[in-house]
């Protein structure tokens, strides 16, 4: 079965290649169906299977020719289109449009100048001064892809968790329906959380082990098989996420689910605590030590793989592990949701709670609990759905409100909204609110551009009308941190602004955060009651969990948001959820987990 992250890959780069070509229309209309299936909480493989072509052309952003791309990849695992394209310019897509800067256009010159393919080819040319001297690029292009490639290298491979989450999600419920099979958890860095990771590890509870291994490694997703065995296995996929397996016994479930979730500086910590009291804590469960006949303790331990025949012959004692719950109180602490587990206060404040003691852990904001959505892009600027479409789907994902942001006239390549356009657009909420009937309430906002000197793109006249009114840095990024900041304190002290967007500008395994000092920002936002957000799109999971936790810290307020530009897009939302959190966010700092007037009254 192939992935829906293989599919959304390909059809992104059909469009590219034919943006290369200049062609009107095409790119955007390939780039938007790759988003809805990138975006698609079920498996678009599975959607085929049942319906075919038709059900397909029922997602928006899915015509015709573009269904039938996606039938022929689905069934014969290539698209003779793509292949065509592909071999006019064979470059690798994927890892040139990665450096910052590199688009399209600036690929294609750079394959007919000077026969550049991939990395390797980006690096010799940008250093041997060959990129600097073509026409539209310059010395400043060149260095600006040498810090690209570089920052490439020292962020390492890893996957973006909404990018992948998906492919982990249906490996699990595939496990799940293997005859036998009672438990197939996520474990690592995706369930804690964290915005990439670097693999998949998953843990199975089953009777028959070497069952489960060989329709684990014959999986249609694997490329390569790393290693089968049975009760552990590895592989590839064609995503180029490596996955591993490990069939646990029921009794250490709860253990093993502690050891391989991490994080490694979390479990050192747990286990600094078991040695103190004597026990031993591995991913097989707590124990007491064992002592000879004698009475006597035993000087040496044996390896965990021969722990519970041990037990048996020397007096092991396993006294928690079979749930994670159990292993915390064993230890004396209470349960420390998988988020927390960092090494940021997380087991000092397990054990004050465990003891009666203040402060204790926080009681996390839950998965559930958003009522709406403060940040979304329509057909007005830069997403693909109207207005309407956005208010249903929403509507669809339990939602009670959102706000419609579309950008500004300075984003000229988001065809962005200029005061005229704007109050045309009011217009059209109110009739989408009167369509709605009250099943959600479509609120008037902006993502207004923060011009170079921190003034706003749009007049206060319009912004004092708005219900909410967001802003956001989208370019200047090369300002020193005392100009960069300057600018986005300025920005935030308009008596009209409400919410500061994606507040670091970064992009995962793209670009790095703009210089800026967010505590001067965090201490100007306390002041002048502006919430920071969380932004929830895969690629920019802005702000990070440190942030979070100084906003909890410093009493400001924060949303999570969508940044949605297509309907399948609010399903990010969790991924906001899951950031918020990593920083220690409670339901009370984030304001889009209230009802509506709630929110307002709190904003300027």
């Amino acid at each position: 079965m192939i992935s829906n992250h293989a599919v959304a890959r390909i059809l992104r780069e059909i469009g590219l290649y034919l943006e290369m070509q200049d062609i009107p229309f095409k790119p955007r209309a390939y780039e938007k169906a790759a988003e809805e299936i990138e975006s698609l909480s079920e498996s678009v493989s599975a959607l085929y299977k049942e319906g075919g072509v038709k059900a397909l052309k029922e997602l928006p952003a899915i015509g015709q020719a573009i269904a039938e791309k996606i039938e022929e990849y689905l069934t014969k695992g290539n698209i003779m289109y793509y292949e065509k394209l592909k071999k006019q310019i064979p470059v690798d897509l994927e890892a040139l449009t990665g450096i910052e800067g590199l688009g399209p256009k600036k690929i294609k010159v750079l394959y007919n100048k000077l026969k550049i393919k991939n990395l390797k080819d980006l690096e010799r040319n940008a250093k041997n001064g060959k990129i600097a001297n073509l026409e539209g690029f310059g010395e400043k292009t060149a260095s600006n892809i040498l810090e690209g490639i570089e920052f490439q290298r020292t962020s390492g491979i890893r996957f973006i968790l909404g990018h992948v989450f998906s492919d982990i999600e249906l490996i699990i419920e595939r496990l799940k329906s293997v005859r036998g099979v009672t438990h197939a958890i996520s474990v690592g860095s995706a369930r804690r959380m964290r915005e990439t990771i670097g693999d998949a590890d998953i843990l199975v509870v089953a009777k028959k082990s070497l069952a489960v291994m060989q329709i684990f490694v014959s999986m249609p997703e694997v490329v390569r098989v790393f290693a089968q065995g049975s009760t552990k296995s590895s592989v590839q996929l064609k995503s180029g996420l490596q996955v591993d397996i490990r069939v646990v016994s029921r009794e250490s479930l709860g253990a093993a689910l502690n050891y391989f979730t991490g994080s490694k500086d979390h479990n050192v910590a747990l286990r600094k605590i078991a040695i103190k009291k004597g026990w031993k804590l591995n991913e097989y469960g707590l124990y007491q030590r064992p002592t000879y006949r004698t009475g006597k303790q035993v000087k040496s331990d044996p390896p965990p793989s021969r722990l519970r025949r041990a037990g048996r012959r020397q007096g092991w004692k396993m006294i928690a592990g079979r749930d994670e719950e159990g292993l915390y109180k064993k230890l004396g602490l209470s349960y420390i949701e998988p988020e927390l587990r960092e090494m940021t206060g997380e087991i000092e404040a397990a054990l004050r709670q465990a003891q009666g003691k203040h402060p204790g852990l926080p009681r996390l904001i839950s998965y559930n609990a958003l009522q709406g959505d403060l940040q979304i892009q329509t057909n007005w600027s830069d997403g693909a759905h109207s207005i309407l479409e956005m208010a249903k789907a929403a509507h669809a994902q339990g939602l009670n409100y959102i706000l419609i942001t579309d950008h500004t006239k300075r984003l000229t390549v988001t065809h962005g909204l200029d005061a005229r356009r704007i109050q045309q657009q009011w217009r059209e909420i109110d009739s989408v609110n009167k369509k709605m009937r009250g099943k959600i309430k479509v609120l008037k906002g902006t993502e207004c551009d923060i011009l170079k000197n921190g003034t706003l793109d749009l007049p206060d006249s319009i912004l004092s009308k708005l219900d909410v009114v967001g802003v956001s840095v989208h370019s200047f990024f090369a300002l020193s941190k005392k100009e960069q900041t300057t600018r986005i304190v300025r920005a935030i002290q308009n008596p009209h602004v409400d919410i500061l967007l994606h507040p670091t500008g970064r992009l995962l395994n793209k670009r790095p955060s703009y210089e800026v000092d967010m505590d001067e920002v965090i201490r100007v936002a306390k002041t002048t009651t502006t919430a920071l957000e969380i932004d929830a799109f895969p690629e920019r999971s802005d702000i990070s969990a440190e942030y979070i936790k100084k906003c909890v810290n410093a009493g400001v307020k924060m949303s999570i948001s969508s940044d949605a530009h297509a309907t399948s897009h609010f399903a990010f939302l969790r991924y906001g959820v899951g950031l918020a959190r990593c920083g220690w966010a409670r339901k009370r700092d984030i304001i889009n987990a209230w009802p509506e007037k709630k929110m307002k009254k709190m904003l300027k």
